[in-house]
């Protein structure tokens, strides 16, 4: 695919848990919702298909190509992150019904060697969802010291063998292409780890993150999606690995925890309120029947909560 033309937004991928998204939205339509990882539309143009003119669909990615793919399906995006959604939502003057986020890396993005998101593809070293991204994957890989990667790799990849592949990172010095990268970490792995799986998909995930500030990120986008949606708004959020997973769950059961002041204290000193109901109090996974259609899905978590008050954020 050459790297000037915008992709469709069938080159994008296939919405994970779109069902379940339309099912958890319905009860707040008619209004606005924000598509905070607009992508490649997928479940935008599931909302217009299922709701019409009921619906107004705002779209916001720091991708340019996702950018270019809403006038596709009619829906406007603005090319942001999603941790600028209070500004995207105060210059657009609405108050969104709900906010959706669909975390991680398209399937366009990894498609497309010149990203350098896949270990698969060979491209240059970068994996910048957008060009907000203060770094590259090449700075990263060639320019951090050991202990910096080791630390990346071991929180943002969950890798037992992350100094072992550090080291290796450091010694395979100067890399240039994602395909270095992957055989540098694949000699640096025992026999048993290169049988099962590919071997570099956990230090591929850390860097991506590490470049993307992808989990500092979610944090602050769900804070401003909960203060951005009115009374009885949701904020719908589909995670695809643990450590994301993570982060919605415990800002999700702050927001819903309320006081957390000692039983035997006469007065609250906290000042937390019960700002939201949780929706599901287990993540939603894909059927079987879906993950056979979409393999994407298969690792697909959705959280959602309802706003239940619109004073101050949970602390």
């Amino acid at each position: 695919m050459s790297q000037n033309r915008t992709p469709n937004a069938e080159e994008f991928h296939q919405p994970a848990l779109a069902d379940e998204v339309i099912a958890l939205l319905a009860p707040v339509i008619p209004g606005v919702v924000i598509d905070a990882t607009f992508g490649g539309g997928g479940h935008s143009r599931r909302m217009l298909d299922e709701f019409g003119d009921q619906v107004t669909v705002i779209g916001i990615d720091r991708d340019p190509a996702a950018v270019a793919n809403g006038a596709t399906i009619g829906v406007p995006v603005v090319e942001a992150n999603f941790t600028d959604l209070a500004e995207v939502v105060q210059q657009a003057d609405v108050r969104p019904a709900a906010v959706l986020f669909d975390f991680g890396v398209s399937s366009h993005q990894l498609d497309e060697p010149e990203r350098g998101f896949s270990y698969r593809r060979v491209g240059p070293l970068d994996m910048r969802m957008g060009p907000d991204a203060r770094r590259t994957a090449s700075q990263i890989v060639n320019e951090w010291s050991i202990e910096e990667l080791t630390r990346i790799i071991r929180e943002y990849g969950e890798e037992r063998q992350a100094r072992r592949i550090a080291r290796a990172i450091l010694e395979a010095r100067p890399i240039a292409t994602t395909g270095e990268l992957a055989d540098a970490i694949a000699r640096a792995m025992p026999a048993a780890r290169r049988r099962v799986g590919h071997p570099a998909r956990r230090t591929f995930q850390a860097i991506r993150i590490a470049v993307n500030s992808e989990l500092e990120a979610i944090e602050l986008g769900l804070d401003a999606a909960i203060d951005s949606v009115g009374v009885g708004g949701r904020v719908v959020a589909i995670s695809y690995h643990s450590l994301e997973d993570r982060i919605v769950k415990r800002r999700f059961a702050r927001g819903a925890e309320g006081c957390t002041c000692p039983p035997d204290l006469p007065v609250c000193g906290c000042d937390n309120t019960t700002d939201l109901r949780i929706l599901t109090r287990k993540p939603i996974r894909a059927s079987e029947e879906e993950v056979l259609a979409n393999k994407r899905a298969r690792s697909a978590l959705l959280r959602a909560v309802e706003k239940l008050d619109d004073g101050k954020l949970a602390a």
